[in-house]
């Protein structure tokens, strides 16, 4: 038995359609987001810095598309957040996934930038 995808008729006056199979079309818009997902795993895309501020006052530095650093205070402290955000009624509002540091947990992450860059160039 034959495992070609084609469609075989019983009675040879089949009409006049084709009988050769659709081809699917290809979703542009999927393939798009798909290069953007890319770029933001490999730290491309847009260079061009962007700052916003949300609705509590606090600075957003985008990341990626989707993705910001936030300097906010909580309980007397500075924080940096590093924060997935998803939109809702035209807002972007944080998701679950992210990070918030304490000002000694962001230098110690600063101080070892270096040693993560080489670690990361060794892979």
């Amino acid at each position: 038995m034959p495992k070609s995808k084609e469609f075989v008729s019983s009675s040879e006056d089949s009409g006049s359609e084709s009988e050769e199979p659709k081809q699917k079309k290809k979703k542009v818009e999927a393939k798009t987001e798909k290069k953007q997902d890319k770029a933001d795993k490999k730290g491309g895309g847009d260079k061009a810095k962007t700052t916003k501020t949300n609705s509590n006052g606090e600075k957003m530095f985008q990341i990626a598309r989707m993705r910001f650093a936030t300097v906010s205070e909580f309980r007397g402290k500075a924080m940096v957040s590093i924060r997935e955000y998803y939109e809702a009624d035209g807002d972007l509002r944080p998701g679950k996934k992210g990070i918030s540091l304490t000002m000694d947990q962001w230098n110690s992450l600063k101080d070892q930038i270096e040693d993560i860059d080489e670690a990361v160039k060794q892979l």
